[in-house]
């Protein structure tokens, strides 16, 4: 009977957020059901292109761009091609720059998902990592020390195959509903994370987005097609001097 009650208890709290999400315009990814990927659909490579510089014939296989994230990076309901993941690479390519962006974000995951998911995506080297993970976690209420070790982890195992591993990390904002010390945590965590990793830090992925209906679907809580506009341009601000600086060593 008390797991009853407290499985109920647990579904009203889920309930809870997730209607003060959609009612505030949310800040947060609200996808609550979780779809563990076959490995088919696991990263997709946007625009994937090789580059003929060595020589008449001659290709190799572009530095990869990793976004490892959940249905922001996914493009919830959206045409792939309209998630922001895709309109970086717009910009890479048209910046002249030699990178490969590969979207492995799912819908529903949290940072344990994310973690589960690295053996799979290590099989092609990574020059960039932009993990963009945990926002499912704090709408879920799970414990932050956990969420933070989730991430570190995979920042570890990232850097574990490739040292020189650039990293940027995305921040996300959640609504008060679980006490404004929780929020306040959970914000904090990824200035921590990026101070621990010499990360680049994005403050919040959804800047001038969050909270704007016009720029979110009917849900309130994910992008429009203009919205990831707005947050391709986040996104691009923070990383193109990584790939800048990565280019001129190269």
């Amino acid at each position: 009977m008390k797991k009853m009650l407290a499985r109920a208890f647990l579904r009203q709290l889920l309930m809870l957020v997730l209607l003060s999400l959609i009612g505030c315009g949310g800040q947060s990814d609200a996808t609550l059901e979780r779809r563990d990927p076959a490995p088919a659909d696991a990263e997709v490579a946007v625009n994937p292109r090789s580059s003929p510089s060595e020589g008449p014939g001659a290709s190799r296989e572009l530095p990869v761009v990793l976004f490892l994230g959940d249905s922001l990076s996914a493009g919830y309901g959206l045409p792939e091609a309209d998630a922001f993941p895709a309109l970086v690479q717009q910009k890479i390519t048209r910046a002249g720059l030699d990178f490969q962006v590969v979207n492995a974000g799912v819908s529903g995951d949290t940072s344990a998902g994310g973690l589960r998911r690295v053996d799979w995506l290590l099989r092609r080297p990574i020059a960039v990592l932009v993990l963009e993970l945990g926002g499912n976690d704090g709408l879920r209420g799970v414990d932050l020390e956990d969420t933070q070790r989730n991430l570190q982890a995979i920042i570890d195992r990232f850097r574990g195959k490739n040292p020189e591993l650039r990293i940027v990390i995305a921040g996300m904002m959640i609504p008060p509903n679980l006490g404004p010390r929780y929020s306040r945590q959970f914000t904090s965590l990824y200035s921590e994370l990026a101070e621990t990793n010499r990360a680049t830090l994005i403050p919040f992925l959804l800047e001038g987005v969050g909270g704007v209906p016009d720029l979110n679907l009917s849900d309130g809580i994910h992008p429009t097609a203009e919205g990831h506009k707005i947050v391709a341009e986040v996104v691009w601000k923070h990383l193109e001097p990584v790939l800048q600086s990565i280019h001129q060593k190269s």
